[in-house]
């Protein structure tokens, strides 16, 4: 029986958004709309791996934009790094590349029209509408392909370029196997605990032979368990160019702040910075560890420690939040950082509103989770706003999915409330309600199917 053609496939995983702040479920789209048509047209899907790495474009990369027949390349986010992939495809490649994106996404730097592209559509939660519908058009745009005309614009402007096909080496179906043979082996390995993990990591010997998005994938592995440190560990095995990725510096700083070395955590999140610039993701987890540096000095009476630790931590959430006005996360954690602050931070009044349009934007797009309408409890509570907070509290309840969301939240309401009373200020009866049933809901261990 002849192999299937290979149709790489370049776009963002999981949750991410347009440049118009929209939320799209890539791997809804993957799996409804892409893989079914590209099956449909008779072809092999090959997802890159690139997007759960920073970007980072490796060897293996460049062999399948080579090697792989067909390509899919999604535009919706306008990733400079799915740019840079079609850019090296176009000149590698004179037809096959086909090119996707969700309706009224932002304005690329090109006509995707003049390059044929296929526009879907996706819902107010960012999955696929119509799917049936674009699934056979993104079918028929990948069997016309194959002896269309030219669609790379390097080889129509240079038709007389050189191209020699490259052809598909037995060794690339050989090491698409492998991947997913391994990614089986850790998904089993997972529900099993650390030591399994750690046994699928010794089957993979020198990992600087891995594939990049094997090796994420073991990262990850880890951190599902809570294996802290064996990801800081495998941060340092990893080839460096990998291991110097946002992705993977991020992690490092998050095992280390839940390893208690939090000074580490701090230099490391600053330095990365310091190199890539300002970031909300970054900062909100200096913030956070920052916040934990705060309450061990405070639970150690050093007042004028605490006082500083404070001041940096709510320094560094204000930053994450303008870094990305969107990223509720951030805003709300300063918020409350300057209504603990004595005396409190004025400036609570004029950044909380802002707060409240972000996450609420998220919700009315419909991706929304638990942390979205914990956020707006939060936010309720530091505004007195009862008739809102109410709301808030009944759809915060019904989305928990682990007993120790609800605890965080808790807690946090509960710094609110004790900050309040040492400033001898009315604590309103629903908001020790709402922090009471969060503390129910977490002895449950109430979760949304």
């Amino acid at each position: 029986m002849t192999e299937q053609p290979l149709c790489f496939i370049v776009m963002p995983v999981g949750r991410k958004k347009d440049a118009t702040g929209r939320a799209v479920d890539f791997d809804a789209v993957y799996e409804r709309l892409v893989v079914p048509a590209v099956r449909a047209a008779g072809l092999e899907p090959v997802r890159a791996e690139d997007a759960r790495t920073g970007g980072i474009t490796q060897r293996h990369t460049y062999e399948r934009l080579m090697q792989c027949e067909y390509l899919v390349a999604d535009l919706t986010t306008a990733d400079a790094g799915v740019y840079y992939q079609l850019g090296v495809r176009h000149a590698l490649r004179p037809r096959c590349t086909v090119l996707i994106l969700a309706a009224k996404s932002a304005r690329i730097p090109f006509d995707p029209d003049l390059l044929h592209g296929v526009h879907y559509r996706v819902s107010a939660q960012g999955r696929p509408e119509y799917e049936a519908r674009y699934r056979a058009i993104l079918t028929e745009r990948l069997v016309a392909a194959r002896k269309g005309p030219t669609d790379s614009p390097f080889f129509q402007l240079i038709p007389e370029q050189p191209w020699i096909d490259p052809g598909e080496p037995p060794e690339l179906r050989a090491k698409l196997s492998y991947q997913a043979e391994m990614k089986q082996r850790l998904a089993k390995a997972r529900a099993q605990g650390g030591e399994a993990i750690r046994e699928v990591e010794r089957q993979m010997g020198d990992l600087a032979l891995v594939e990049s998005g094997i090796v994420i994938d073991l990262f990850l592995s880890y951190r599902a368990v809570n294996w802290w440190n064996e990801m800081v560990d495998l941060a340092q095995r990893m080839p460096p160019e990998l291991a110097a990725t946002v992705q993977v510096q991020e992690q490092v700083g998050l095992a280390l702040s839940r390893s208690d070395r939090l000074q580490e955590a701090e230099k490391l999140l600053r330095d990365l910075i310091y190199r890539r610039g300002a970031c909300s993701e970054t900062y909100g987890l200096l913030g956070r560890v920052l916040k934990d540096r705060w309450e061990a000095a405070l639970n150690a009476g050093e007042k004028k420690a605490a006082k500083e630790l404070l001041d940096r931590a709510v320094d560094a959430y204000l930053k994450g939040f303008e870094a990305d006005w969107r990223d509720a996360y951030p805003g709300v954690n300063a918020v409350t950082l300057m209504e603990l602050k004595e005396p409190p931070d004025p400036r609570r009044r004029e950044i909380l509103p802002v707060v409240f349009y972000a996450v609420e934007q998220r919700i009315r797009a419909g991706a929304a989770d638990y942390w979205d309408y914990s956020t707006l409890l939060e936010l309720t509570v530091l505004a007195n706003d009862e008739a809102k907070g109410t709301d808030a509290l009944g759809r915060t309840l019904a989305w928990v999915r682990a007993a120790w969301e609800p605890k965080t939240t808790a807690r946090n309401l509960r710094l609110i409330r004790e900050a309040r009373l040492r400033r001898e200020a009315q604590i309103p009866s629903w908001t020790e309600r709402a922090e009471t049933q969060l503390l129910q809901a977490a002895e449950r261990g109430t979760a949304r199917p």
